[in-house]
């Protein structure tokens, strides 16, 4: 692992206090809140509507990245337009998620700028939702589709009973239609913002190293990273690469709070890793 020391940190205008912060297991409730209706909604459309078809639908329409041109800050602070309507902890636009999670890094991190910048663009694929998909498409918690829906899956008991991949022998089984301990790679996941921001960084050749890579593209796949199912499909490089996941969570869930950052104080520090990692005019 690249350890890089930028220099001096130009801002300390935030630093999210994570033992401030309400109780972790607070966090994640699935079972009731203020925000419960509009998730399960979100959720049980998903859970109905992602199946290997649709998944390679999606795949073919956007994994070209022929949509737009945009700079990474530029579309970061697109999100200011989009509240995660699967997200039972907050209920303010994404952008301030960004950095909040990435400022949690900067904290316990000072030298890691790629993991500090993986923080800041790892929900950036929301950008979809913002190009008329249907949030039930980009946010959200991933699954693989093509094999068995494991129990961990959020509402799983109460959502996939309308799920046409249901009906279809081959893909009920544990292994479905792929092999033992393949790798991720070759597991088609439900199709969201995870996924469509590794084929935008991919393709644009960003620098970001592959730690960062597993942490954009499974942080949001909680069955394997947070209760360890879907284990029989991993190699060695996704075992390998779990444990920087499940240190990337931790920051991701646990900075969500109400204390929000001043983001133009923010701005200059993170463009610098911007430029760095993910210079320029990128394709998406």
């Amino acid at each position: 692992m690249r350890v890089v020391n930028i220099g001096p940190d130009p801002s300390l205008a935030y630093r999210p206090n994570l033992e401030n912060s309400k109780e972790k297991e607070e966090y994640r409730n699935f079972v009731d809140g203020s925000l419960f209706n509009r998730v399960f909604k979100t959720y049980s459309v998903m859970h109905t509507n992602q199946t290997v078809d649709f998944v390679q639908q999606k795949h073919a329409q956007w994994t070209h990245c022929n949509h737009s041109q945009m700079r990474m800050m530029d579309a970061i602070m697109s999100l200011d337009q989009l509240v995660d309507e699967s997200d039972p902890d907050v209920d303010f636009p994404n952008s301030f998620h960004a950095f909040q999670t990435a400022e949690g890094i900067r904290k316990e991190h000072p030298d890691e700028d790629w993991f500090q910048l993986v923080g800041l663009i790892h929900d950036v694929g929301k950008i979809l939702a913002l190009w008329d998909e249907p949030q039930w498409a980009v946010v959200g918690d991933t699954f693989p589709v093509g094999c068995k829906f494991q129990d961990s899956i959020v509402f799983r008991d109460s959502t996939f009973q309308d799920n046409p991949d249901q009906k279809n022998t081959k893909y009920k089984t544990e292994y479905g239609i792929y092999e033992p301990n393949c790798g991720l790679d070759k597991v088609l996941m439900s199709w969201g913002h995870d996924e469509y921001l590794y084929r935008v960084i991919k393709f644009n050749n960003c620098s970001i190293p592959e730690e960062g890579l597993y942490m954009i593209r499974f942080h949001s796949f909680y069955p394997w990273h947070s209760h360890g199912d879907y284990t029989h499909l991993c190699n060695d490089k996704d075992l390998q690469m779990l444990p920087w996941v499940k240190e990337f969570n931790k920051f991701d869930l646990y900075t969500k709070t109400t204390d929000l950052p001043n983001v133009d104080e923010l701005r200059p520090y993170y463009q610098s890793l911007i430029d760095k990692y993910c210079p320029g005019v990128l394709q998406w």
